[in-house]
């Protein structure tokens, strides 16, 4: 049993200070390494940003927890707030957790849970109706910290899809064309296709505008034509009316110029608690890759998103996207991997090339009601369903 009084009397929770924390929190998340029995691990090289992760949006923390009497830092969590839309056109503040990180010798002491506690009153101070994370399927400690201690509640279920970037050399088929859109079509084009999921971002705009997103395609077969993409701006009816019969809109998020991964081997091996960085936690299990000089060095990974299909034969321009974002990663340095992640309520699901080096792990969102103001049809929405059609944030990632 934690002993919760023990804990509060020799703990500080605080907001992280750049100018003293920095290299104490870079040591910290290294010591909260992924090992394997072969004694190898992976770690987030925040390349010296430990608020890389959540500077793209306005309203963001970082918390450490510090041992009153030591002043060593044992804990980190970040957050974040983001405007979000239903289906119902109600607009929802949900804070966002991530980046949970315990330090090995100091698990099991109730540090996870106050600092998770910690993160959740500063979102009610800032605004927020919910409280939202996520965690891989199988993290039972992960998961039995939120559900069990902390209340939250399954929201959707996921699946990332991991694929190095030496996808099978092959050309994209001939039949198809992947055209860029500009940031207004993409704008345009999202603000129509985002409709069709259970929860997205207001600032869609922002997203796009970002400069790690590195742009939004179409992907269509050539014989099926495509709509005036200029027109498409001014009149929704072309949408509907001049659109090829399949296609897909995609758009990349470039980490490597925020973050990058790094794997060694590490002795004696080191386990994670419970973390919600997703790029770290997932990616090291589907890598399916030998452990040589180059992936020891720092390497970044290129991320799927804005992923919306209609039409009957979208498996090929799958395909085809794949090929597409592996050759874009070929010519960025350090890139090693292509991402992307769908709700298991999404069609694209099932089009997403089987190959043997594609891996596939579940993934689960929780959600949690922090205001006692929040209307009764989000409730409905998100603490009484499962969702199954959601939209990826990048920022997220």
């Amino acid at each position: 049993m934690v002993d919760t009084f023990s804990i509060e009397s020799r703990l500080l929770i605080r907001e992280f200070d750049e100018d003293r924390d920095v290299k104490v929190v870079g040591k910290l998340e290294r010591n909260c390494e992924i090992g394997t029995k072969k004694g190898v691990s992976i770690f987030t090289n925040m390349m010296g940003d430990p608020l890389s992760r959540i500077r793209f949006y306005p309203l963001h923390v970082m918390l450490v927890a510090e041992l009153l009497e030591s002043k060593e830092l044992v804990g980190v969590v970040r957050g974040c707030i983001k405007s979000m839309h239903t289906p119902s056109e109600s607009l929802l503040k949900i804070g966002c957790i991530l980046g949970l990180r315990v330090s090995p010798t100091h698990r099991r002491k109730g540090i996870g849970l106050k600092l998770v506690t910690s993160v959740e009153e500063w979102m009610l101070r800032n605004g927020a109706e919910y409280a939202f994370l996520a965690t891989e399927k199988n993290n039972d400690a992960s998961r039995n910290l939120f559900t069990n201690k902390c209340k939250y509640v399954s929201l959707s279920s996921l699946v990332i899809f991991v694929h190095p970037i030496n996808f099978p050399a092959k050309h994209i088929c001939k039949d198809i064309k992947i055209e860029k859109v500009n940031i207004e079509q993409a704008i345009s084009f999202y603000r129509r296709t985002l409709r069709a999921k259970e929860l997205y971002p207001l600032d869609m705009d922002a997203i796009l505008k970002e400069k790690l997103s590195l742009g939004t395609w179409v992907s269509y077969y050539r014989d099926e034509g495509w709509l005036n993409l200029q027109k498409m701006i001014e009149s929704e009816d072309l949408i509907r009316n001049e659109m090829s019969s399949s296609w897909i809109i995609f758009s990349i998020w470039n980490t490597c110029e925020a973050y990058k991964l790094q794997l060694k081997k590490s002795q004696p091996l080191r386990f994670l608690h419970a973390t919600l960085n997703h790029a770290r936690d997932k990616i090291f299990p589907c890598l399916r890759m030998s452990v040589s000089g180059s992936l020891c060095r720092p390497f970044g990974f290129l991320f799927l998103y804005g992923l919306h299909g209609e039409g009957e034969n979208l498996g090929e321009l799958m395909e085809s996207i794949w090929r597409f974002t592996s050759r874009l990663g070929e010519s960025l340095t350090d890139c090693r991997v292509v991402i992307t992640e769908l709700g298991f309520g999404d069609t694209l699901v099932n089009h997403v090339p089987q190959t043997a080096s594609m891996s596939c792990i579940d993934d689960i969102w929780y959600t949690k009601r922090i205001s006692s103001h929040s209307d009764e049809k989000d409730d409905e929405l998100l603490m009484k369903r499962h969702i199954g059609n959601v939209f990826i944030d990048p920022r997220d990632f």
